[in-house]
């Protein structure tokens, strides 16, 4: 009996060598790389003056003082709910745009998308086009191949390197830890991130490419519950291209098999087989196929943005619907709604947001404390914050319906400074003596209150005083 062979668990790669295509949405394409990457690596050198105090940069996530800074934005630890609603918004805008335009995120911004657009042109400015990389890729190595591709995996390295340092100057200044990098003092942690950034980028933009999408991305397993009939997504028009035939034939379709669909593909599919989990939409096979129906006197469109609902439409002769009609439905109306109502608490929260915060935890061990002469008191846990670039003093005081009496730990009076962009703790002790009602009730209801000595801005908090509970 012969033993049958054993199961490959994946697909080997097969080299994908992009041929060269220009249109709109190769243009759309070309636009939204130099855009993001600009953001991307020039961002964390432009320059914000927050006061001699804070920081300069524009955008900085300080993880050693727990701030993140975004222009004239501080965000503080216990304000986390905005970044939870920023990536909320973020998902809700990839639904968003799933369900309308299907893998239009894969296809046009995502970070592996973009890197490898730009390895890619790295490539074919080294190699030469299509023809030509796959013959060197086929050719022996001699010394022409050896040296193409010496040159193309440097400059991939640049890139990788400039990626992976691009990275780390967001969370530490980005001019003072350029220096400390060439001078080889910057801290191990930085130099790692570097490095590990940098290896990943080379790999997955310059070797690994379309694996990644397909293997390691979830994403494409995500969009498959995220899309229906209605919505738009690069489709083949079968019912014009079919029959395939090279010569202008009545009795053929619109299809000459030219292949050029198949040889522009970044994942290496042929679109006239159907939706693939492998198309992240990206369209350049639609810039291919208009370019050759150009050439041969046919109507552009036999590879467009289509949505499954206009088929049996436009397989009989009929218009399909207009895309607005795809884009404006009940499922895209509610995904619009919520990330517009998010987006409009986030910067009402924004806009309210006090330069002066406190927070007050009573002490729960033990509630009260009752001193020799009879006296009842209290102690809190007062954390003022300071959101300014200057320092501030502050008066801490109470009101109640009692008459307490506040005294702060450490202090000769009742101020305290609090230094530029921080926060002090103040351990706060509350009295009443025996006579006062407050001592003998279970609870007191009083409000701290924290104010600006200079200009009178004021923050409060509500709390309780304990008593013995005798009345």
């Amino acid at each position: 009996m012969s033993k049958s062979k054993t199961p490959q668990l994946f697909a080997a790669q097969v080299p994908v060598f992009p041929r060269r295509v220009s249109g709109f949405y190769r243009n759309l394409k070309w636009w939204i790389m130099a855009v993001t990457l600009g953001i991307y690596y020039l961002t964390p050198w432009i320059r914000w003056d927050r006061g001699p105090a804070l920081p300069d940069q524009a955008v900085l996530v300080d993880l050693a003082h727990r701030r993140f800074y975004f222009f004239w934005i501080e965000i503080w630890p216990h304000e986390f709910y905005f970044v939870a609603g920023l990536l909320i918004m973020a998902g809700l805008g990839l639904f968003l745009f799933t369900s309308a335009l299907g893998r239009v995120w894969c296809g046009y911004a995502c970070p592996q998308t973009v890197w490898t657009d730009l390895f890619i042109l790295v490539e074919r400015w080294i190699e030469g086009d299509r023809n030509a990389r796959v013959r060197l890729w086929k050719g022996k190595w001699n010394i022409r191949k050896w040296r193409l591709r010496l040159v193309k995996w440097n400059v991939w390295l640049l890139i990788s390197l400039a990626t992976g340092g691009a990275w780390v100057f967001y969370f530490i200044d980005a001019p003072q830890l350029a220096r400390d990098l060439f001078a080889f003092t910057a801290h191990p942690i930085a130099y790692g991130t570097i490095a590990v950034l940098t290896a990943t980028t080379f790999l997955f933009g310059g070797f690994m490419r379309e694996q990644v999408c397909i293997y390691m991305c979830p994403w494409p397993r995500i969009q498959g519950a995220m899309m229906d009939d209605d919505t738009l997504t690069v489709a083949y028009r079968d019912w014009r291209g079919e029959p395939r035939g090279k010569k202008r034939d009545a009795t053929k379709g619109d299809c000459i098999d030219c292949m050029a669909c198949v040889n522009v593909c970044p994942m290496g599919i042929d679109i006239r087989e159907g939706q693939q989990m492998e198309c992240i939409t990206c369209a350049l096979c639609i810039d291919a196929c208009d370019e050759i129906m150009d050439k041969i006197d046919r109507p552009r469109g036999l590879i467009d943005y289509l949505a499954l609902a206009d088929e049996p439409e436009e397989r009989a002769g009929k218009p399909p619907k207009p895309l607005w009609r795809h884009v404006l439905r009940l499922r895209t109306i509610i995904y619009t709604s919520l990330w517009s109502l998010i987006g409009i608490a986030l910067i009402y929260a924004l806009f309210i947001q006090s330069d002066i915060d406190m927070t007050v935890e009573p002490s729960r061990n033990p509630t009260f404390v009752t001193l020799s002469d009879g006296t009842v008191r209290n102690v809190y846990t007062l954390r003022l914050r300071n959101k300014l670039g200057e320092s501030r003093q502050f008066q801490v005081s109470l009101t109640s319906m009692q008459n307490l009496q506040i005294q702060i730990e450490g202090a000769g009076g009742d101020t305290v400074t609090v230094a530029p962009d921080s926060s002090t703790m103040l351990r706060v002790y509350v009295t009443a003596d025996s006579v006062n009602p407050a001592a003998n009730l279970d609870q007191t209801d009083l409000r701290f209150w924290v104010e600006d000595v200079e200009n009178g801005d004021r923050a409060s908090r509500s709390s309780v005083f304990n008593g013995k509970g005798e009345k």
